[in-house]
């Protein structure tokens, strides 16, 4: 019955990630004026977290071979997922602190780095490891294997917990500077421009409490599993499961639903023909500010 009950949690915490992922990709593919290089970094990680989302869900822990292909395409693209964060928060701080113009050249190298760093941990998962169905797929029994799973996942998806923090505080500091000596010399005119600024860095400071949301249950889970295998939470199971389901959903808001995104929807509500305007008065053009990573 718990099994059922934490399949169900995933498979709808995961649904809800599949939509939001798939609706940041799809805005991306329809809209053209998207397709700037730190919107496709983004495109990227909304890729990831679709494909992460689509694996939990249509796996099937009563079927050996989908619960395995399951398991590694999940492991596969939930790690990418949270690297691609991290090439994000590098292109954010090559601009700002950096002052570098050359991260477009970078984006292969970002490639080999996601998808080969993600290939080689969930290579290294499998080997050696006979892993039991249960729940969700590919649960690792015993320390050694457990273990694995931490070197696997957790220790790197931390380091990037760590990497994107400690980043963003160091453009949001840098930007604080420039910020105060521009309104300092500057007429009234321009703060307004400022507190907008700011509200972007405010914004920018809660990208790496997603991943910190997301997997901190899971963390605390596994540690516990891990000293007392034979005893298991149920509630933190549910909070393991459901959390970590919804990174993508969460991702979706908090990176893809930026100004851009919904100057370029109202853009196209704004070409609606007006007999159709009239029965739905709440279609009309807002003004946006550039996104927060294009102004940069």
């Amino acid at each position: 019955a718990h099994q059922r009950i934490l399949m169900a949690v995933k498979g709808g915490a995961s649904s809800l990630s599949f939509l939001g992922s798939s609706f940041i990709v799809l805005c991306y593919l329809l809209f053209k004026e998207l397709r700037k290089f730190s919107f496709k970094l983004v495109f990227y990680l909304a890729l990831s977290d679709m494909l992460c989302s689509f694996f939990s869900i249509v796996g099937d822990p009563s079927k050996g071979f989908f619960c395995y292909a399951q398991g590694y395409s999940t492991h596969f693209f939930c790690v990418a997922s949270f690297l691609w964060t991290t090439t994000i928060a590098f292109t954010l701080h090559r601009t700002v602190v950096k002052h570098k113009t050359d991260v477009e050249d970078l984006e292969a190298m970002f490639h080999l780095y996601v998808w080969g760093t993600s290939l080689f941990l969930t290579v290294i998962r499998s080997i050696g490891n006979d892993h039991r169905l249960g729940a969700w797929c590919l649960t690792p029994t015993g320390r050694t294997r457990k273990a694995v799973q931490f070197i696997t996942f957790y220790a790197p998806l931390w380091g990037a917990i760590l990497y994107n923090g400690f980043t963003y505080y160091q453009v949001i500091r840098m930007l604080n500077n420039a910020t105060r000596m521009a309104v300092g010399m500057s007429d009234r005119a321009y703060q307004s421009d400022a507190r907008a600024d700011k509200k972007a860095m405010n914004r920018w400071g809660y990208y790496p409490l997603i991943l910190i949301g997301s997997w901190a249950f899971g963390t605390i889970n596994g540690i516990h599993d891990f000293i007392e295998p034979g005893h298991k939470i149920f509630w933190l199971s549910v909070l393991d499961v459901g959390t970590a389901a919804l990174m993508g959903l969460s991702n979706s808001i908090a990176y893809g639903l930026n100004s851009s995104v919904r100057r370029a929807i109202y853009e196209r509500l704004d070409q609606v023909p007006e007999s159709l305007r009239r029965w739905f008065p709440g279609l009309k053009s807002r003004g946006f500010q550039e996104s927060e990573l294009v102004s940069l």
